[in-house]
């Protein structure tokens, strides 16, 4: 059968209008919406010379679509007048600080204390099971990861033992992370009869809300007066006692005060938005004696706020920093802003201290922080490798006054796809130790002459590996 060449003709020119429209839809939505250069001139580039392909991936990876509302007022911005804090205040870069992240979050300053500082799983899981054992009223879980290895099956366990006896237990798992086709934790608790959820999880590609963001945050809170926090997932992994096949080291902490109850409603926000149902209220959490708590604030970052609240939150502490910076992080390839701030903080004469992981879990990583370093070697940061086995921890401390913690990575990821939870204290004890800490992982310089030493295939290599940096 022959096909006459006008019907092909004619098929051709639908095909070709059709793809400039898709295209021109594309271009507009990226003008319009993406605040980053480069992304928006990628998006566009792959829109009209990939046809369909580029409009798909597009509307899978480039539009956020995870809109939601404040349920309840954390404070406005109107709260807060630098101009009439005390002069004390305003001289103090600490407190100047305070009143910047105030305004970047719009979320009140609390109160409350680190209470525990919790090496590995071997120390926070069986705090942790004995907290959810000791449960009498709630039980809130969040995690990214949440395996049934033995150790998982403990939690499984022990949660389910607490809903039967008349506590309320929900736990919240990432779609993604916590196995995007099938979930075995979600499974085990829903036979239980353990209220679960999946958040932005479907396998149906158009009930799909967003393919590329994560619920990356990692909180436990009983009975709404202590919260477990940081960069712990729930997986044997953490056990290094069991010296397990891939170990990983981190840290977790222990968090009481009134700041749990900014953490709890960080998990409310996440939990209603999963399932639709309404807020419940939390219970107040009974503060310690007065003198051991400090300024501390919970700070949700992700894709569904106006501003990139944590890149501001970390832009405005080294910014701050008069004496010392001090950060370990698994992941380091954060945006230019970022790398520049920390640049100016060592040429204008503060100790900028970062440690990274010797052996990371993830190659194209490994590979692509090194394209970020050498700028900050050349301008008088110190970097450090952290020995083996991968250390997983989140830390940052400023003039030893000030510190963060939680579950962001200092990648792209993280700072823009990723639902992460950190908390801010302002507490020198609590921050003059997290500094140690970070100190004692100082084992291996990285210098210029390492980095500069590269084959060229290598840095090449290590350059293609960072462009893949906001997709894995």
């Amino acid at each position: 059968m022959v096909v006459p060449s006008a019907w092909l003709a004619s098929r051709s020119f639908v095909a070709a209008v059709v793809h400039v429209l898709i295209a021109v839809a594309v271009t507009v939505h990226t003008l319009i919406n993406k605040r980053d250069v480069p992304a928006a001139i990628g998006w566009i580039g792959m829109a009209w010379l990939a046809p369909v392909v580029g409009a798909l991936l597009y509307l899978g990876f480039g539009i956020s679509r995870v809109k939601r509302r404040a349920r309840r007022l954390k404070g406005s911005l109107r709260n807060v007048d630098p101009h009439k804090a005390s002069g004390v205040a305003l001289a103090d870069p600490i407190e100047r600080l305070k009143i910047a992240i105030t305004k970047i979050t719009s979320q009140g300053i609390s109160t409350g204390k680190v209470a525990a500082v919790l090496a590995c799983g071997d120390e926070a899981y069986p705090r942790m099971l004995a907290a959810i054992e000791g449960a009498k009223v709630s039980i809130a879980l969040s995690t990214y990861i949440f395996r049934t290895d033995t150790l998982g099956l403990q939690f499984v366990d022990a949660l389910a033992k607490a809903h039967r006896r008349g506590v309320a237990t929900r736990v919240l798992i990432d779609g993604f992370g916590g196995g995007f086709v099938r979930s075995s934790a979600y499974r085990h608790l829903r036979r239980q009869g353990v209220p679960v959820a999946r958040f932005l999880h479907s396998t149906l590609p158009w009930q799909m809300p967003f393919l590329d963001l994560r619920l990356h945050k990692k909180s436990l809170i009983v009975d709404g007066a202590s919260a477990f926090v940081g960069g712990l997932n729930i997986g044997a992994e953490n056990l290094l006692q069991s010296q397990p096949k891939a170990p990983v080291r981190d840290l977790h902490f222990l968090v009481q005060g009134a700041v749990v109850r900014q953490i709890a409603q960080q998990f409310e926000d996440d939990w209603s938005f999963t399932t639709g149902d309404a807020q419940t209220e939390s219970n107040p959490s009974p503060d310690a004696a007065s003198g051991e708590n400090s300024a501390a604030r919970a700070i949700a970052a992700g894709p569904d706020q106006e501003v990139d609240q944590l890149v501001l939150v970390l832009l405005s502490a080294i910014n701050s920093a008069q004496q010392s910076i001090r950060i370990a992080t698994p992941y380091f390839v954060p945006e230019e802003q970022l790398v520049t701030a920390l640049q100016l903080a060592a040429l204008r004469g503060v100790d900028v201290q970062l440690v990274l992981p010797a052996a990371n879990n993830h190659r194209l990583v490994a590979w692509a922080v090194r394209t970020h370093v050498r700028p900050l070697l050349q301008s008088g940061c110190r970097l450090w490798r952290a020995p083996p086995p991968f250390d997983h921890s989140k830390l940052m401390t400023i003039d030893g006054k000030w510190s963060l913690i939680g579950s962001a990575n200092w990648d792209m990821r993280s700072l823009r796809l990723n639902f992460e939870l950190t908390l801010e204290t302002y507490d020198p004890d609590f921050a003059s130790r997290l500094s140690a800490i970070i100190d004692t992982r100082r084992t291996r310089p990285i210098t210029l002459a390492e980095i500069d030493g590269r084959w060229f295939v290598v840095k090449l290599r290590d350059a293609a590996a960072r462009l893949t940096m906001p997709y894995i």
